[in-house]
């Protein structure tokens, strides 16, 4: 497993950025993709509106890179018929994780806990099995870009995640740009989609969004404070905790 440098300076980073996107006109995605100095690698996945553009661009490189699906146990049904079409239509090395059974039954045995402590809810059923399962990789894919919403107006296209590396290769990609993939692949869209979600995650969490609102307002649209599930951590890998059986 990588380990992040103490400090300001990412010399692996630098490298990486250097040879594969030293500015906005020369950006290799396919090369950074493949750079073995990523070492072991995974696409996470959420199966939500937009993803179908990267796990297309992305399978069309490396059919065999592994591709994570967090099934929480709260997922809308069309997201779980979603997933199944594209795992078949794209050939996807499909890896669905899921949450600890005995971590919730003692921590939600109601069900209920996303309506008392949605960052509980989200930690135990989301951020808890990611860790775990990329604990066999070194660098995971994500499917974040800047245009959807003010918290990742900066976002990088590499950047550190705890003691892993994360690359976003939809980072600079426009709405336009995404619609026009989807276009030119013939990608199916989200069910969802066409019933106003702009942003999908778990069901009870989850509402579409309104005329004038940002993309992801129909996320946690009940606690105007969260904004994130928590699995993207940051350079100084913050979140730390202890597994079932492990301390």
């Amino acid at each position: 497993m990588m380990n992040w440098p103490a400090g300001g300076s990412d010399p692996l980073l630098e490298a990486l950025q250097s040879d594969h996107l030293p500015d906005l006109g020369h950006v290799d995605m396919a090369g950074l993709l493949g750079d073995p100095r990523l070492g072991r690698r995974a696409l996470v996945s959420s199966f939500g509106a937009e993803s179908a553009a990267l796990l297309h661009f992305v399978a069309q490189l490396f059919p065999d890179m592994p591709v994570l699906f967090i099934d929480t146990g709260r997922h809308f049904a069309e997201t779980l018929s979603y997933r199944d079409l594209l795992a078949e239509r794209l050939g996807l090395n499909l890896v669905n994780i899921r949450p600890d059974p005995a971590t919730l039954a003692g921590e939600d045995p109601d069900g209920r806990l996303h309506a008392r402590d949605p960052n509980m809810c989200c930690t135990l059923r989301k951020t808890f099995p990611l860790a775990d399962a990329l604990e066999g990789f070194d660098t995971w894919i994500s499917g974040r870009k800047r245009y959807q919403g003010a918290t990742r107006a900066a976002l990088p296209v590499i950047e550190r995640d705890g003691s892993h590396l994360k690359v976003n290769p939809l980072a600079l990609w426009t709405e336009a740009d995404l619609a026009a993939y989807f276009a030119a692949h013939d990608l199916p869209r989200h069910p969802l989609v066409d019933r106003g979600y702009a942003s999908i995650g778990c069901a009870p969490c989850t509402r579409p969004v309104r005329n004038g609102e940002a993309l992801r307002a129909g996320r946690w649209a009940d606690n105007p404070d969260k904004t994130e599930c928590g699995i993207h951590l940051g350079p100084d890998g913050r979140f730390v905790r202890g597994r079932p059986g492990r301390g």
